[in-house]
């Protein structure tokens, strides 16, 4: 089982950020990593729609687009060459997000769906998927098998995240696009889904989390569920 590292104020830690949840600003903390450090980046940040779930909770900065340049911007700067980043993203602001990737430095090669077995809101249509897309930092491998562009998204009852993403979803994304043994990145891990995922394949991790409630729960699902597939 991998060791769990708990950092938070640290000026130098890029020499033990493998295994690591820290908390605060993403783009901060990604400014003190090294450039070309990590192998692959899987991140769900907020979508800059005010979400607001049934039980009333919202999600740090998802009133605002001011973080958005900035923390592609340094996604892109620690990413290792030739590597990939999964980007979720909120549709209608798909112009927003576009731009900040474009201007990063990431080119778009892939779509992602999960689709989900349920309805999480109904207006013109009933939406019952979560997309993503694929990223690529400079010249790329397609990977030896692929896999497909539909993913299922069993429901999580967001029980510790009002946007809580299914490790089960995840995890083929690490196992096709990050190589074994390699540093998986989280800026905005949430309750950890992603770390969980890393870790039961074998990779390293390292999560950043704004929110305090939040990035106490990823430590404690870190720590007390070891192979967790919620």
């Amino acid at each position: 089982m991998a060791t769990l590292n708990i950092t938070r104020h640290t000026r130098d830690f890029s020499t033990t950020m493998n295994n690591t949840v820290l908390q605060g600003d993403c783009t901060e903390w990604m400014r003190r990593m090294d450039r070309n450090s990590v192998d692959f980046i899987l991140t769900d940040p907020p979508y800059i729609t005010r979400y607001r779930g049934r039980d009333g909770r919202t999600v740090a900065n998802d009133d605002n687009a001011r973080w958005l340049n900035p923390a592609f911007r340094e996604m892109y700067r620690v990413l290792k060459p030739s590597s990939f980043c999964v980007s979720f993203y909120g549709w209608v602001r798909i112009g927003l997000f576009a731009t900040a990737w474009r201007d990063a430095g990431f080119r778009i090669v892939g779509h992602i769906v999960f689709r989900k077995q349920y309805a999480s809101s109904a207006r013109f249509l009933r939406y019952e998927h979560e997309p993503a897309y694929l990223l690529a930092k400079g010249d790329v491998v397609p990977p030896a098998t692929p896999i497909s562009d539909v993913i299922d998204f069993i429901y999580t009852g967001n029980r510790l995240h009002p946007t809580q993403k299914p490790v089960a979803a995840l995890q083929p994304l690490i196992e096709t696009f990050c190589t074994p043994g390699g540093l998986v990145l989280d800026p905005f891990c949430g309750s950890g889904s992603t770390l969980i995922a890393a870790r039961n394949l074998g990779r390293g991790f390292l999560g950043i989390e704004l929110s305090h409630e939040h990035y106490n729960t990823a430590l404690h699902r870190l720590r007390d569920a070891p192979g967790a597939a919620a």
